[in-house]
């Protein structure tokens, strides 16, 4: 009897229905299940229609398998277990980023038969219990992260079988047992501090920093010799295992007269010391004695949180340079003279500098170009005053120069307001910025109290200060910053970011210009008093970088092994886990990770690696505007690069 072809093809559907095999519906599936579990405030999908779960925050697919590849749900407030049998359904997984929330009890055990994963970020949540040694599964791992949770027992050895396994941060659980050898790893990051781990650290594992094991019972490099408590507890004479009592004896005469005569030092230093005071309190300003300031900030009104503590405060800014640095050379007659003000001063009132040496006076910090103070009017008015260093020009040619900087006039830049040159002194009187820096937002005061910097400030800031770099860059072809920086983005009391410093770099000598700025330096400079507006625009990127990840470029992380944040950035977005970059604080924020991730993508483009590969500064902040124009954060506005103008 001749079967009908329909028949056929009901048996070939069938049969493929019979396999079970893994689709986007049982994808959805998973997550739902997960959802319904530990589902948190933020993760508010509209389920009531079957949309593709590929539309869902969080959620992302791979168009060309139609299948989800990664999970991304950091600190989204979840909290209970994750259920037995539905990661697992997810076969095509590769990222699974739930770090940051209040998930509780064991790893569910078909979370190891991911053979796909390659990334797995628990961190920072409630998991206990032991982890199954379970790994082997697991090749393509590249990256786990289950430091801050409660685990405890052996570290799984089957993790020696990752031969990709790059990062592996296991710190503050309560892991006990040894060290697996990690030889036949990838491994780059390490960290397995305060545990209970115990033995010889593995030779693979010392080239890692003490931190990475402190808190445990370790031994062996970087920590102390294994054997080193052991090698004087063998049988021997007195004279080869312990000092004899004429030896102790002259050991303790020696160390009392060699005390005594560091005393007797101190005091005859002291003494000087005293005396020179004495003696500089009586002469001018130009006649005092350098002393180094020692503050962690850079630039004016970059005060962190640990700053303030040490900031230096004095009755007037005279005496503010007397306990700093320098040497005014004017003469108290000729000061009332000097102080030369530019057009632009008429907020300020009259003032000279008599009224500006008797202000009272705060170090806001030791920068690359010299000391900033805010100082205090008696009118009540605030300025920062900068005292330059390290200034090899002549008087005529320096005045010349300053009176193009102070010429400059944009919304986006800090006025200079006015100046004073005499001789080796040299002060320039700019705008107090109430806020402080950009530096001090970010890094500064990271606990709990701290308010989160959101998606709409942190994009204005940065399109007010690349509006201020294109006026700069309006300015002529060789007309460059030359030392960008987020201590150097500056913020009005509503937020409005000013840039500092410009102009200042072709001032200096090559003294006061290191080879390295923090991580800012386009790779091709080697003087940073020639920067060209290429390498402006390098520098730029890198500091949207650290308005997108939160990261200073001179993060420790970044750095073990002089790695910077631009390579760093580009070595996780390779990787295909782009989220991961950004600051948690950003993640928070809905809607808005397009944005994000394009901005991301305009600052390793300004990062690039040659010059002509980059953008210029037009192009960089229309394309900020047209981000902030989308998301409703300001009015978009773009500039053409032949009709750029003061806004003065």
């Amino acid at each position: 009897m001749e079967k009908h072809p329909i028949f056929f093809i009901c048996i070939i559907l069938f049969s493929l229905s019979m396999t079970g095999k893994p689709d986007l519906t049982a994808d959805r599936a998973a997550i739902l299940a997960i959802r319904s579990s530990v589902g948190g405030r933020s993760i508010l999908w509209n389920i009531s229609q079957p949309a593709t779960p590929c539309t869902w925050p969080g959620v992302v697919c791979d168009n060309k398998t139609n299948r989800v590849v990664e999970l991304h749900f950091p600190g989204m407030g979840l909290s209970g277990k994750l259920p037995e049998n539905t990661l697992g359904n997810l076969t095509e997984l590769t990222t699974l980023s739930l770090r940051f929330n209040a998930l509780s009890g064991s790893l569910p055990s078909d979370i190891f038969t991911l053979g796909n994963l390659r990334n797995l970020f628990l961190q920072n949540n409630l998991f206990s219990g032991q982890i199954p040694d379970s790994f082997s599964g697991m090749s393509n791992l590249v990256r786990v992260n289950f430091a801050n949770n409660n685990f405890s027992g052996e570290i799984p050895n089957s993790v020696t079988n990752l031969t990709r396994l790059a990062t592996l941060y296991l710190e503050n659980n309560g892991f006990t047992g040894p060290i697996p050898d990690l030889t036949r790893t990838n491994i780059a990051q390490f960290n397995v501090s305060n545990n209970q781990l115990t033995g010889e650290i593995p030779s693979k594992l010392s080239g890692f920093p003490d931190s990475a094991f402190s808190g445990n019972s370790l031994c062996g490099k970087p920590l102390t010799s294994c054997t080193g408590s052991e090698s004087g507890s063998g049988s021997g004479s007195g004279s080869s295992n312990g000092l004899s009592g004429g030896a102790i004896a002259g050991i303790v005469i020696g160390s009392v007269l060699g005390l005594l005569l560091i005393l007797l030092i101190l005091f005859f230093l002291c003494c000087k010391n005293r005396k020179q005071k004495e003696n500089t309190t009586s002469k001018s300003l130009g006649e005092t004695e350098q002393v180094k300031i020692d503050m962690p900030v850079e630039n004016a009104n970059t005060k962190s949180s640990k700053a303030v503590e040490n900031v230096d405060s004095y009755p007037t800014l005279a005496a503010a340079a007397v306990g700093g640095a320098g040497g005014a050379k004017a003469k108290s007659g000729e000061v009332g003279k000097k102080l030369v003000f530019f057009k632009k001063n008429n907020e300020l009132g009259k003032f000279d500098l008599d009224d500006l040496l008797r202000a009272s006076a705060e170090v806001l910090g030791k920068g690359t170009f010299g000391t900033a103070y805010k100082a205090v009017l008696e009118t009540g008015f605030a300025v920062v005053v900068k005292r330059l260093k390290d200034v090899t020009m002549g008087d005529k040619e320096f005045r010349e120069k300053i009176e193009g900087v102070g010429a400059m006039d944009h919304e986006n830049l800090v006025p200079l307001r006015a100046y004073y040159c005499n001789g080796e002194e040299k002060l320039l009187v700019y705008d107090y910025m109430p806020m402080g820096s950009l530096s001090a937002l970010l890094h500064g005061n990271r606990g709990a109290g701290r308010t989160p910097l959101n998606w709409e400030t942190r994009s204005s800031i940065a399109l007010g200060a690349a509006r201020g770099m294109v006026y700069l860059h309006a300015q002529g072809s060789t007309v460059s910053h030359g030392n960008i920086k987020s201590s150097n983005i500056l913020l009005t009391s509503s937020y409005e970011s000013r840039v500092s410093d410009f102009g200042l770099a072709q001032l200096v000598g090559p003294s006061a210009t290191p080879t390295r700025v923090d991580g800012y330096r386009a790779p091709e400079v080697t003087d940073a008093r020639k920067v060209s507006q290429k390498a402006d625009v390098y520098s730029f990127g890198v500091l949207l970088l650290e308005l997108l990840t939160g990261k200073a470029p001179t993060h420790a992380l970044l750095n073990e092994e002089g790695v910077d944040l631009p390579r760093w950035v580009q070595s996780v977005v390779r990787e295909e886990w782009t989220s991961e970059v950004f600051d948690l604080e950003l993640l928070r924020y809905q809607n808005v990770e397009d944005h994000m991730v394009q901005l991301l993508q305009l600052a390793i483009d300004c990062c690039a690696q040659y010059p002509d590969k980059r953008p210029n500064m037009v192009d960089v902040a229309n394309h900020i505007a047209e981000l902030c124009g989308s998301t409703g954060s300001h009015a978009q506005e773009t500039y053409q690069s032949t009709d750029i103008v003061s806004d003065s």
